[in-house]
């Protein structure tokens, strides 16, 4: 019996991940801990760890191009450009309050930076030695409106 259930939530899982996610909560919510598909579970949850990661990397790096925009062309500066910086500062807000994500946020910042420089440099055809080697900005800097409502 206990095979039967694994081998209906494995395919459950392969055909309906939604499905077998509403499938898990109840069965946690019911205590049906025995009857869990720890191997999917593990994977899913790891993988959406991942995912939150990639995402604040993402949006750190979206962040910080466009502000390097507004700093380093402000004749350019564009109600789009504002937009994009208030965008990402609300949607990562959450995320880097504390915990685990703004320490990841805190660790990869360098490296961010340096993809932001380099998308910056890219849609503003200046040099990449015109913008800062260093991070200039820290997360609680990049999360204020005060970098772009000037």
């Amino acid at each position: 019996m206990a095979q039967q259930t694994a081998n209906a939530l494995t395919e459950l899982y392969e055909a309906d991940e939604t499905a077998w996610l509403e499938t898990m909560a109840k069965l946690i919510r019911a205590r049906r801990y025995g009857e869990l598909d720890y191997r999917h579970l593990r994977e899913y949850l790891s993988d959406m760890a991942k995912r939150d990661k990639r995402e604040v990397q993402s949006r750190l790096t979206v962040l910080i191009a466009h502000l390097l925009k507004w700093l380093y062309q402000p004749e350019k500066r564009s109600g789009s450009w504002r937009a994009t910086i208030l965008v990402q500062q609300q949607a990562l807000a959450p995320d880097l309050e504390g915990g685990s994500l703004r320490r990841h946020a805190q660790t990869v910042l360098d490296r961010v930076y340096r993809n932001a420089v380099e998308q910056a440099a890219a849609e503003t055809e200046l040099p990449t030695e015109r913008f800062p080697a260093e991070c200039p900005f820290t997360l609680e800097e990049l999360l204020s409106r005060e970098l772009h409502e000037n």
